[in-house]
């Protein structure tokens, strides 16, 4: 008997062991199936990246940390910026343009409107070598905006008053609890108006447009893919396929391979798109629209 448990001690250990931590073999097993190499195409690196600009822009460290590492990624050729966006706050809007602006320094990037491409996410695409629209898109909106509800009477009639201690003249501007006063309106146009100047200066650099013209391509207007290109907001007309094709021939690349977004994070960066919005509803702020 002791003679047959040693024949097939090699069989029942690993059974033994397997029964014992069927947990523990069960998620090895899971992270295997997860990260093991698909088929030969895997095991083969990446020679361009898509990096998607999607939703309203209220966050812009990982986007941006995507471009850094694209742009210091030696084997990855070039990048294609895929947006379909309405634009968003100033600040990170700024953040995505001007990191753009650092990878056209070192690789070819084609922006590729896919959808929207208005206000923020035309600011964050301007410094692209190209700027490649889909024939459905909506292109432009370059302008600001400030916005905020008036709440006063709704308080009013459910019995709320509001209190505060503060110093400086201008320091209860944008205030929802009652009707802004002419003086702070005044105020709030000299920052619209500034950043306005600041929006339209960039995009007349970058596109090579006439800063004495911005009335025609910019002044909020919105613009069919086609009269787009008219007034010099972007450079062709195509679909996803022509971008692509674009930025092969830009990067000089034989065979492209793609390094596309993991699902994973797509699915993160949309729930933090929905709580950024819901927060903005409440807490308005200075945008690009």
């Amino acid at each position: 008997m002791n003679f047959i448990k040693k024949l097939f001690l090699p069989i029942s250990m690993p059974i033994g062991f397997i029964q014992n931590h069927f947990k523990a073999v069960l998620f090895v097993f899971m992270l295997f199936l997860l990260f093991a190499p698909q088929d030969e195409a895997s095991l083969r690196k990446n020679n361009l990246q898509e990096i998607s600009l999607v939703g309203p822009i209220m966050d812009a460290t990982e986007i941006v940390m995507q471009i850094d590492e694209a742009a210091n990624d030696k084997d990855i050729k070039g990048v294609l910026l895929s947006i379909n966006s309405p634009g968003g706050a100033v600040a990170p809007s700024i953040e995505i343009a001007y990191a753009i602006k650092r990878l056209k320094e070192k690789k070819p990037v084609i922006a590729y409107a896919k959808g929207t491409i208005a206000s923020g996410s035309y600011y964050a695409s301007i410094w692209a070598d190209e700027i490649i629209a889909n024939p459905g898109s909506m292109v432009g909106s370059i302008g600001v905006i400030m916005q905020g509800a008036d709440v006063s009477e709704l308080m009013q009639k459910i019995g709320i008053k509001s209190q505060n201690v503060h110093a400086g003249l201008y320091k209860q501007i944008g205030t929802p609890d009652r009707k802004w006063k002419e003086y702070e309106i005044n105020e709030l146009n000299k920052v619209i108006q500034g950043t306005y100047d600041m929006f339209t200066s960039d995009v007349a650099n970058a596109r090579g447009l006439d800063i004495d013209k911005r009335d025609f391509y910019a002044n909020a207007h919105i613009f069919t893919a086609s009269q787009a290109l008219k007034v010099g907001l972007i450079d062709s007309i195509g679909v996803g396929h022509d971008a692509k094709t674009k930025l092969i021939k830009l990067s000089g690349v034989e065979t492209a391979h793609w390094n596309k977004e993991d699902k994973f994070d797509k699915f993160m960066k949309k729930l933090a798109v929905t709580s950024a919005v819901t927060l903005h509803t409440y807490f308005p702020s200075l945008v690009l629209k």
